[in-house]
């Protein structure tokens, strides 16, 4: 794949909506930009807990476990539920916490589907002489639409948004990690 090809399918993923990016909306929402610039290593480091082991052990192993692919699909849809559920019930209620943590991010990431798209497909073999420089484009990219999906966040919040407009976009980011779950549980069954 050419260089410019793969910058554009690795930015078009990353930017779509999903579980880690809502995180990063959320938190820009909640404490602003600075907040999500504290979050960006736990995406990283997720990133990284998932990415490099699928490029490391390739295809061919993984062909063998699919078993291990549907399972992990619907580890990371139960844990996305968990976050949905986070997100939905008021900060006040007993045992909810909307927060968005470093461990928050780290697990959502580590979960996150996009990664086995990044391991699998998009990022080459380390063998091949361009690995380190799509890496690091990679990891470049990644930080970059963290920070645009945090400044989503903070946008929310303009002129006044308050708590209101922040529950909004709470409850909203809730029900759109319900149908990714959705989607995940459906895909992992599908033979």
């Amino acid at each position: 794949m050419h260089f410019t090809a793969f910058m554009f399918s690795v930015l078009a993923l990353l930017l779509a909506p999903g579980p880690t990016n809502t995180l990063m909306g959320v938190a820009g929402a909640q404490q602003g930009i600075r907040k999500v610039a504290r979050l960006l290593p736990a995406e990283l480091l997720g990133y990284l807990t998932t990415v490099l082991p699928l490029i490391y052990l390739g295809t061919a192993v993984l062909a063998q476990w699919s078993i291990a692919i549907a399972t992990l699909k619907i580890v990371a849809a139960i844990w996305v539920i968990i976050l949905a559920i986070k997100l939905w019930v008021p900060s006040g209620s007993a045992g909810a916490n909307a927060d968005v943590t470093r461990r928050r991010v780290y697990l959502t990431t580590t979960l996150n589907p996009k990664a086995l798209i990044f391991g699998l497909v998009l990022l080459p073999p380390l063998s091949e002489p361009s690995f380190f420089s799509r890496f690091l484009t990679f990891n470049i990219l990644v930080v970059i639409v963290a920070l645009i999906w945090g400044l989503g966040g903070v946008l929310s919040q303009m002129k006044g948004g308050g708590n209101l407009r922040l529950r909004f976009v709470q409850r909203l980011a809730s029900a759109w990690l319900g149908i990714v779950a959705v989607g995940l549980i459906l895909n992992a069954m599908r033979p």
